[in-house]
């Protein structure tokens, strides 16, 4: 038997409940696509029937996930949006708003799977977005969405967005993925070896079980497929059993059979545990389509459909653009809506054919009437009056434990990730043989008053300017954090923290190898207590440089332009760090206040020489004073022109403090952003009515 959907997807073996052959046991959608809504949802379809037929009992199925205390108690969510509209800013100064979505109304319940379709280009990611909460800087948004028939901001864990692009961390193994964020987002009072089982049973469930040990893989190296990419990133937000899911592509990059499979769990999931899905697909297969309960038909950003996705066919067909026999429905719907060829259509066409930019107009007006639009918002009316108790936000992991799994996790990806550090190592390691070999031995001349300051500028602009080299590793960093941010996994500050504690064991072994073998070949001033110094200042400019990474990240979130941005940064903090002009010399506009002090390679740079010179005692130019020592504080006072009013210790404190600064500047930044959007979007929404 072939057609009519896989076994585990009709009830019994007779696939139609009936004797003999027909057309349409064989393409379900050659028989108008009959279809049974669930008992409850819209009153409709026989008791007992969770609108999608399971397998029978003797096919082996992996058990269901634990639940554990609150999830049950969560209400359902009636979700319902009326007159959406979204605008966003035009491209030049002063040019109109652009229209992505107009007057889009619809609704979705508890049980359901919404399936939002329509062209590339029509809003459908839009259209998720807005419901979800989600759109970005520049978006104008209005239109009424209510939840249960109120506004309400949905607490962690009562919903979960699965973006279209799977932003994963490429060292993880998927088992390793699924099992961290597990840790992060279930309950601390659940047990870790039933933490576990469940993150097992959820990979089971989205067929990964022979991917368990694969690694996810990225830039550097091969790992799983696009498509089982997808199916970890469903994994992930489908851990707290969500009340809320929005799903956009989620069958992308997947094939038919993977689709069917991924989209008919999804399905039981939501019969089962009264979820409510909402997913932009693009062009599903025949399984597919048919297990969609409600049908969103865009276009251009306008409603074509809306209503029982069984309906969808004979709603075409009343309109005057019948689907053709054994041609999958979705195919013929976004061949008859797609205007984006509709020069070749009237070029290659004999016979007079509608346009899709005709059909368009045919269908919006087709469903304007009272057979189609009144049953939408009559239903929005039932929904809106249900009510019920306000979400309440479900327990997760405690701050310690998010703090100890996040550092962990960090760590883990930090060893395996040879672009982060060892990769940097090893540049770190020729450039201190380089320095070492071209300095070697300065000795104690006059000469070597010059050459130790060479040494000292060199080691503080080259291997601090080299911490830049991390960027694209970190910028897939922040992409993860962004993503589990906004999913209400952890928040900004577990991130930094945790951050800080993974990558100093890394730079504390840059600063110290590179740095011992830099330090004795050059032959500066030995001393237990000045090479520990010189290393410590050394890793306190590389943790710093990386703090000032993290803000340029989370501003300039492309790796290239950020790379940019961060050489010029330094690049400009290096001319005014009072080498290669002393600070007397400097314009005092600007150059000297502020850039010279808010510079960290004139604290850095001061810190070294204090350490190289104090103490020290060296010949005088025998061309100008013959038999006379110069002190290292003159050098320090009249040659560098050093500030000799604190410690070389005070130096290494105000490197720290910069550090620390920068990483609530990045802290500050992410939690403004997060304050500061949706208060700006209300403000245009206001300005637009």
């Amino acid at each position: 038997r072939w057609g009519g959907g896989t076994p585990d997807a009709r009830t019994g073996s007779g696939g139609g409940g009936g004797a003999g052959w027909s057309l349409g046991r064989i393409f379900p959608w050659a028989s108008a696509w009959q279809r049974r809504a669930p008992a409850g949802v819209d009153g409709r379809g026989p008791a007992g029937f969770d609108g999608v037929e399971v397998a029978p009992r003797t096919a082996a199925v992996a058990p269901a996930p634990a639940r554990w205390a609150g999830t049950d108690e969560d209400p359902g969510v009636f979700l319902t949006w009326e007159d959406v509209c979204v605008m966003v800013a035009g491209a030049a100064y002063g040019a109109q708003p652009v229209s992505i979505l107009s007057g889009i109304t619809g609704h979705a319940g508890p049980g359901e799977v919404l399936a939002i379709m329509g062209p590339s280009g029509c809003g459908k990611t839009t259209l998720l977005d807005t419901l979800a909460g989600r759109l970005g800087p520049g978006i104008t948004e209005t239109g009424s969405i209510l939840i249960n028939g109120r506004r309400e901001k949905l607490a962690f864990g009562t919903s979960a967005y699965v973006t279209q692009d799977s932003v994963l961390m490429s060292t993880m193994s998927v088992r390793e993925a699924i099992y961290y964020s597990a840790q992060l987002q279930l309950p601390g009072t659940m047990p870790a070896a039933e933490k576990r089982a469940h993150a097992d049973a959820v990979i089971r469930e989205m067929g990964l079980g022979d991917a368990m040990d694969t690694r996810i893989g990225g830039r550097m190296t091969k790992g799983i497929s696009g498509g089982q990419r997808k199916r970890v990133t469903i994994c992930v937000e489908m851990l707290t059993r969500p009340r809320l899911l929005f799903l956009d592509e989620p069958t992308s990059g997947l094939d038919s059979a993977a689709s069917y499979h991924v989209m008919s769990h999804i399905a039981r999931v939501a019969a089962r545990e009264g979820m409510t899905v909402v997913a932009a697909v693009h062009q599903p297969c025949g399984d597919v389509f048919d297990l969609f309960h409600r049908l969103c038909l865009l276009a251009y950003g306008r409603t074509i459909f809306f209503g029982p996705a069984s309906g969808a066919t004979q709603f075409f067909t009343e309109s005057g653009f019948p689907c053709p026999p054994l041609r999958n429905p979705s195919d013929h719907f976004l061949r008859t809506i797609n205007k984006d060829f509709d020069e070749e259509i009237v070029e290659s066409s004999k016979a007079r054919r509608k346009t899709a930019a005709e059909a368009i107009e045919i269908l919006t007006d087709a469903y304007q009437s009272p057979a189609y639009s009144e049953k939408t918002m009559d239903r929005i009316a039932e929904m809106k009056g249900i009510g019920g108790a306000p979400f309440r936000k479900r327990e997760q992991a405690s701050f310690s434990t998010k703090l100890f799994v996040l550092t962990r996790r960090s760590f883990v990806n930090m060893h395996r990730d040879i672009g982060y550090y060892w990769m940097r190592l090893g540049v770190y390691l020729g450039i201190g043989i380089c320095l070492g070999t071209i300095f070697y031995q300065v000795g104690h001349s006059y000469s070597s008053i010059q050459a130790r300051c060479e040494v000292i500028m060199y080691t503080t602009a080259l291997l601090t300017f080299m911490a830049i080299g991390g960027f694209p590793s970190f910028v897939e960093d922040v992409k993860v954090f962004r993503r589990e941010r906004l999913s209400g996994h952890y928040g900004v500050a577990e991130f930094v923290i945790s951050n800080t504690l993974s990558a100093t064991p890394y730079l504390a072994v840059i600063a110290v190898i590179p740095g011992a073998m830099l330090y004795y070949l050059t032959g500066l001033t030995k001393g237990p207590d000045r090479f520990a110094y010189f290393v410590v200042n050394l890793c306190m400019c590389t943790l710093l440089v990386e703090s000032m990474m993290m803000i340029i990240a989370v501003i300039v979130p492309d790796f290239l332009m950020g790379i940019i941005v961060g050489a010029g940064v330094q690049g400009v903090m290096m001319l005014n760090g009072g080498f290669f002009r002393l600070p007397n010399e400097l314009p005092k506009p600007v150059w000297k206040y502020p850039c010279y002090y808010i510079s960290f390679h004139k604290y850095a740079v001061q810190g070294f020489y204090k350490n190289e010179f104090i103490g020290q005692t060296f010949p005088s130019d025998q061309l100008v004073e013959k038999n006379v020592t110069i002190s290292g504080l003159r050098v320090l006072q009249e040659k560098l022109q050093v500030e000799m009013g604190y410690s070389k210790w005070v130096n290494i404190a105000i490197l720290c403090g910069m550090m620390v600064l920068y990483r609530v500047m990045f802290f500050a930044i992410v939690k403004i952003a997060e304050e500061v959007r949706p208060k700006l979007r209300g403000m245009r929404c206001k300005l637009c009515k």
